[in-house]
Order: C-alpha cells, then sequence, then structure tokens
C-alpha cells in the first residue's frame, strides 16, 4: 500500500468509527443506559426589540415627498468640445444630468420623507429636500396625495415644515433625544430610492456629534441604514416615538456606509415653532473666527489643558468687536456655560436670539476676565422659498428667499432699508428676478424686512411691481402673482 493510500485509510478508520458511534450512542439501548453528561447552562435570553409593533404604530404617519424644481441650463459644463447642442449625444448627455447650452429651463424631480406632526397636516423635512421647489407633493401611507405649500426652511439646522389642506391625520408621538442612550435601538422609516414606507433598524452609535460642514446641530449619530430618499423621515426610539429627523449619511460611493446622521428632535421642534409663527428663524452671531484649542495651542497660551474656543479673527463692526473682543482671546464660558470648544460656543450663540446680552468669560494674556456682547442676527436668518402649493403665505405667491441687509451691506449700496434675495423660483424668477437682487420697495411702499415683503405680497391681487436695485441700476419688475 502507497503511503498516500495508507494515510487515507488511516484517515478514514479514525472518522467512520466515530461517526459510527455517534450513531450507536444515539440509537442503542446500551448507550441509553450510560450516565448522562450534565446539560451545559442554557444561554441567557436575549429580547429583541418588536420593531413590527412600532412600525405598524408609526408608518402611517410617515410621508413620500416628490419636489419638482426647474434647472436653468446656462452653459456646456463637462462635455467635450465640438458637441452640437441639437445631436442626439447632447440630448443624452443631458437628460442624465449634465448641464448644457441654451439657457432652457428643465424640470427635476426629487423625493425625500416627511412625517405628520399635527392632524391638521403640518409636516417635518429637511430643509435641503425643499429648497429650490417649485411644486412640493405629499404622499400618505394610504396613498392619498396632496400639494403642499412650504411654511417654512432653515438651512442652518436643515430643518423645513410643509403644510397640506387635510383633517384628523394621523401623527407621531415626540420623544426626548437627551433620553437616548449610545447602543439603544433605533429605526427609520422613509422612502430611500423613491421606495416608499421602507423600513430599517439599527443602534445608536454617539451622541451630540458634530459634522465638518455643520456646527450648529449636535446630531445623533447612527448605524441605521439610510439612503437617498431618506432624508426628512423619522428617526423612532423602540416606544415608537419620534426622537431625530434622519438628515445625512457618509458615504464614499453615494450610499449607505454604516454612518447616519439625524437631527435631534427637540432642535427640530424648537426650529420648527418659529417657522410655523415667523416663517424664519432667527440665529444669533458674534461675528468672530473661532477655533477648537489642541494640546499644543493650550501650551502656547499657557494654559494647563486645551479648552475654550479660540478667536482667530474679528468682524468689522461685528457684535464681538463692539463688545472688545480681539484675535487671541479665548472664550471660555458665555452665560455661565462652559465653552468646551469651538462647536459649543457656535451651537450656544446660534440658539440665541438677536438683541440679546451675552456675559463672555475669556482668557487674555493669561488672565481671565469679562465682557458683555449684544448678540447680532446671522445672515443665514432667510424667509424660505415657498414657492408650492396653495399660496397662501406671502413668499410661496412671489418665490423668493429673502433675508435682512446687514448694516454693512446697507452702506456698501446706500439705501436705508431693502431685503436681499438668496433665492428665487415660481412667479419671481419667471419675472427675471435673481439671487442677489435687493427689492427695495413693492409697488410704491418701502420694504424694510422680510416681514414688510410678505405682509404686501399677501395683500396683493394680480400683479405686484418690484422696485429692484442690481448692481448700480434701480429698475422696477412687474410680477404675477394671481
Amino acid at each position: 500500500m502507497s503511503r498516500n493510500k495508507a494515510l487515507s485509510a488511516a484517515i478514514a478508520a479514525t472518522l467512520v468509527p466515530a461517526m459510527a458511534a455517534g450513531y450507536l450512542l444515539a440509537r442503542s439501548p446500551v448507550a441509553a443506559s450510560a450516565p448522562a453528561t450534565p446539560p451545559a447552562a442554557a444561554a441567557p435570553t436575549v429580547a429583541l426589540p418588536d420593531i413590527a409593533s412600532l412600525v405598524t404604530q408609526a408608518s402611517p404617519a410617515v410621508v413620500a415627498v416628490r419636489v419638482t424644481t426647474t434647472l436653468h441650463d446656462t452653459a456646456l459644463q463637462g462635455l467635450p468640445p465640438g458637441i452640437d447642442p441639437n445631436s442626439p449625444l447632447y440630448d443624452f448627455l443631458r437628460r442624465f444630468g449634465i448641464p448644457g447650452g441654451g439657457g432652457e429651463a428643465m424640470p427635476s424631480e426629487g423625493i425625500g420623507s416627511g412625517f405628520i406632526i399635527t392632524p391638521d397636516g403640518y409636516i417635518f423635512t429637511n430643509a435641503h429636500v425643499v429648497k429650490d421647489a417649485d411644486e412640493v407633493t405629499v404622499k400618505l401611507a394610504d396613498k392619498r396625495e396632496f400639494k403642499a405649500k412650504v411654511v417654512g426652511a432653515d438651512l442652518k439646522s436643515d430643518v423645513a415644515v410643509i403644510k397640506i389642506e387635510a383633517s384628523h391625520l394621523p401623527t407621531l408621538r415626540i420623544g426626548n433625544p437627551q433620553a437616548l442612550r449610545v447602543g439603544e435601538w433605533v429605526a427609520a422609516i422613509g422612502s430611500p430610492f423613491g421606495l416608499e414606507n421602507t423600513v430599517t433598524a439599527g443602534v445608536v452609535s454617539a451622541k451630540a456629534r458634530a459634522l465638518p460642514d455643520d456646527s450648529y446641530v449636535p446630531f445623533i449619530q447612527t448605524d441605521v441604514a439610510v439612503n437617498p430618499g431618506n432624508s426628512g423621515g423619522p428617526l423612532l426610539n423602540m416606544n415608537g416615538e419620534v426622537v431625530g429627523i434622519n438628515s445625512q449619511i457618509y458615504s464614499r460611493s453615494g450610499g449607505y456606509m454604516g454612518l447616519s446622521f439625524a437631527i435631534p428632535i427637540d432642535v427640530a421642534m424648537k426650529v420648527g415653532d418659529e417657522l410655523r409663527h415667523d416663517g424664519k428663524v432667527e440665529h444669533g452671531r458674534l461675528g468672530v473666527s473661532v477655533q477648537s484649542m489642541t494640546q499644543d495651542l493650550a501650551q502656547s497660551f499657557g494654559m494647563q489643558k486645551p479648552e475654550g474656543a479660540l478667536v482667530s479673527n474679528v468682524e468689522d463692526g461685528s457684535p464681538a468687536e463692539k463688545a472688545g473682543l480681539k484675535p487671541g482671546d479665548i472664550i471660555l464660558g458665555i452665560d455661565g456655560t462652559a465653552v468646551d470648544d469651538s462647536i459649543t460656543l457656535s451651537r450656544i450663540v446660534a440658539d440665541m436670539r438677536p438683541g440679546d446680552r451675552a456675559t463672555l468669560r475669556i482668557r487674555r494674556e493669561k488672565r481671565e476676565q469679562m465682557l458683555t456682547a449684544t448678540i447680532g442676527e446671522s445672515p443665514d436668518s432667510t424667509i424660505a422659498d415657498a414657492g408650492a402649493g396653495s399660496g397662501k403665505a406671502a413668499t410661496g405667491r412671489l418665490g423668493v428667499a429673502v433675508r435682512s441687509l446687514s448694516e454693512a451691506e446697507r452702506e456698501r449700496i446706500g439705501e436705508s432699508g431693502g431685503v436681499l434675495v438668496e433665492d428665487v423660483a415660481g412667479a419671481a424668477a419667471k419675472a427675471g428676478i435673481r439671487p442677489g437682487d435687493v427689492i427695495l420697495a413693492v409697488n410704491q411702499e418701502t420694504v424694510q424686512d422680510p416681514a414688510d415683503l410678505r405682509r404686501m405680497v399677501e395683500n396683493a391681487h394680480g400683479h405686484v411691481a418690484l422696485l429692484v436695485k442690481r448692481d448700480d441700476a434701480e429698475i422696477y419688475v412687474p410680477v404675477a402673482i394671481g
């Protein structure tokens, strides 16, 4: 017998008897009478969350949000030179999102999610979902569809409130995101890629997470699968209460990679209340550029540990300059609340209202001192583009997103009033209003702030004439508002 055959035989001789013995132990009466080994201790039972009941309870209040916008195709971008705009190749490339010539307007559709917060039709979604919308359509879980109007949108927090004309609607219960624990189960319901009422689940990965492009929202980080179309949908705890609005993902591919971020619902509720009452959110502003302290910076400034926000720049004429802040100051606290880093400072200031007085505890030249600042208004506090739906809001009929001019801007253009157009759609866009225009008056009535514009347009009928300052010229632009 060869060496390989002998090895195979030895292996077979080892395995076959063991299997045969196992069979005999199971079947033979002799084996049955053998002393039994003590059973292993049972593993503890782990109760998994009842996500099915949660979905049954919550899903009727979750909606799909479909948005129509107009893209203005003004230049050939990304196309090889020499392509004829009338050629089939040009049309093919344009259909797949590559912009190209002619200046023509092209409709574009997007999908997001939302959830109902009042029985009479107020709905939360993301500001980026409805930004620049010409028309917003809401589809309920029972398949009914409604045109919606944008009540207000706050880009800083990425929260928007939209409204449909309906009654006796199902709503979600509001939870407490502060009570969430890292590792706790949560679920999301939304319309990823347009697939309505899709449910995904995971755990809370971290709390109060700051993102590189956002210094205001303390995000809830989860590993719940969130994809394009989930934006604006609810993040739910296991009691079926909404604890956040799904807003962002971290991705290298555009799809889910295990890092999802939700706006805490307490932040969203505060913003939503202001949007419902005023159509905008007023965020406070100091007018400084700050950076977080590192160990090396702390040692350079003679500090025992890194804390506070280091002021690197103070804007001319800003509340910070008026309060006496200087580059190199370290802000350690504000109104008795410790400032751990630049993110903390940004959140505290943004949450204050313009006109509030704040006491700053700072470190300058190795000594602490107190300064008092009067908080200003952030230029990001805008009236939302409410171009969709029934048009009851003034900006909805006009189709502009505007903000008040800062003192420096008014001085630069030589005007004492007016509002700056930041976004434009609908009737205003058709009339030729552009971002960057300053609206000085409606007909012959001077516009001082966004509330003035809203009131004037709300009371108008048919047409309005907007006095617009563009560059160094002033011109009346007629707008048909219906």
